[in-house]
């Protein structure tokens, strides 16, 4: 028997029985705390004491995301889907990411830079898939971008022995990389539907297959069918949560997360990158939590004080659950699973859905980024309406990794979700020999509008020198545009 995880869950009991005869959090104050400890588990952690420091940073000019002229903004015109009775609409288009070299940055195809992105009928929140757009490099208005439609067809993920991927319902985010022979390799996230009474519950899995690409004429792409499709990983449990542990009990609070695929190499070896919540070996999700001194940073007086107040305030269920985690994987050579890893970093306590993973080196270190809402954090000061893109850096793909400017704060945004201007789903993208950074997004949430569809953002520039990042003044790009000089 592990004799510290036994040590741990007992003291969980321990302390739950506190709850329930002493009261409450004063039961710790009664006696001496004998059920806290301090446990990395191996991997960072994105603390209590470092998210507290982000209500006073929100809004700083480094940190707070442009604004928009809602006037300006347009639909993206060739982004075009059918409705459930078959007829030619215009979709929202909303997660999107770039076709990249191994090192991040955007690849040239032939010419053009690629772009893929979710979308789906405005009026069908299920319908969500796989859209490529591309356009020739040199013209970044928006009206540039042409799409080649649905990356795969209905029928696509009907191959031999792959149950998990032959019920998928929905195609969620990812990344893609051209390949050192010139191909096209996408990752995303297969979802299943949710149909509790039949055994579906939302599952997801990392997934990958080659895209093939033909020019028709000299200004067209077209998909031309994918190969080597096929599922990668989809949670060991104890390690990374899976679906059975979410929501296997029938207990439906929970948040599981386990997609947005980001493929990276380092020194010759592929890696997948991804959102994920830890399992029952890398600190998971409990009551027991709350006694993990690591999951709060600070010294010994701000755990003790932010521990009762968690426990006493409105959020105690919420941080509960936290347990989100940017995890990482090793493949094959044949992008097939290889290693399961620790995770790069936690949000315990904090929250438990941290998104877009993206990792990249510059300058000889390691940036690594990921997007998150404030309506699913547990942290006093901010609000629901609050978006944030974190950052944090480190020596070495694998970690440790300590927070961007102090706090890991790198964007905010906090418009009302209803407004045309809203952004959500920051990327960053590296720009080769230059210590700038292009941010993507979104703008303008789902089906709100019979006029404005979900659509590229404009872009905008950030710096990066060393640990510290501030938005560079006067840098609003064209909406989608990927590179600068």
């Amino acid at each position: 028997m592990n004799i510290k995880k036994f040590v741990k869950q007992a003291t969980a009991v321990t302390f739950t029985t506190a709850l329930l005869v002493g009261g409450g959090t004063s039961a710790f104050a009664k006696g001496k705390d004998t059920q806290s400890y301090n446990e990395d588990y191996g991997f960072s952690h994105i603390t209590r004491s470092d998210m507290l420091k982000i209500p006073e940073q929100q809004n700083d000019e480094r940190f707070k995301a442009p604004q928009f002229d809602a006037s300006k903004i347009k639909n993206i015109a060739s982004a075009k889907g059918y409705d459930e009775f078959g007829n030619l609409i215009d979709v929202d288009v909303w997660d999107s990411w770039p076709l990249q070299n191994a090192d991040g940055t955007v690849a040239n195809y032939k010419g053009y830079e690629v772009v893929f992105a979710l979308a789906g009928d405005p009026k069908r929140g299920w319908d969500t898939f796989i859209h490529l757009f591309y356009k020739k490099i040199g013209d970044n208005s928006i009206d540039a971008w042409k799409s080649a439609g649905r990356v795969f067809k209905d029928s696509d993920k009907n191959v031999p022995n792959d149950p998990i991927l032959n019920k998928q319902a929905e195609e969620w985010s990812g990344s893609a990389t051209l390949t050192s022979d010139g191909k096209v390799r996408l990752f995303y996230t297969n979802r299943q539907g949710w149909d509790p009474a039949h055994g579906f519950f939302g599952k997801q899995t990392l997934t990958t297959a080659q895209v093939n690409l033909s020019e028709p004429d000299a200004s067209t792409l077209k998909v031309d069918g994918v190969e080597d499709f096929k599922s990668i990983f989809d949670g060991d449990g104890k390690i990374y949560q899976n679906v059975d542990q979410s929501f296997g009990g029938g207990d439906y609070s929970d948040n599981h997360t386990l997609r947005d695929p980001h493929y990276v190499e380092d020194n010759g070896h592929k890696y997948l990158v991804f959102e994920s919540n830890t399992g029952t070996e890398t600190g998971y999700q409990g009551e027991d939590a709350f006694n993990n001194k690591a999951f709060y940073g600070g010294n010994k007086k701000f755990f003790e004080d932010e521990r009762e107040k968690l426990l006493a305030g409105p959020k105690k269920s919420l941080a509960t659950l936290a347990n989100g985690s940017l995890g990482i994987i090793e493949l094959n050579d044949d992008y097939s699973l290889k290693t399961v890893m620790k995770p790069l970093i936690a949000s315990n306590l904090v929250t438990d859905e941290i998104e877009r993973a993206n990792v990249f080196q510059k300058n000889g270190k390691w940036y690594l980024f990921t997007d998150s809402r404030g309506s699913k954090m547990t942290i006093d000061g901010i609000g629901a309406e609050d978006v944030y893109m974190l950052g944090y850096i480190s020596d070495s793909l694998t970690g440790p990794y300590k927070p961007l400017n102090g706090s890991g704060l790198v964007l905010s945004m906090d418009l009302d979700p209803k407004d045309v201007t809203w952004t959500y789903s920051h990327f960053a993208i590296p720009q080769a020999d230059s210590d700038n950074v292009v941010i993507t997004s979104y703008m303008t949430n789902r089906g709100l509008y019979p006029e404005h569809r979900s659509t590229f953002a404009p872009s905008f520039v950030v710096n990066i020198k060393g640990s510290k990042t501030s938005i560079v003044k006067d840098s609003i790009l064209e909406q989608g545009q990927l590179t600068i000089k």
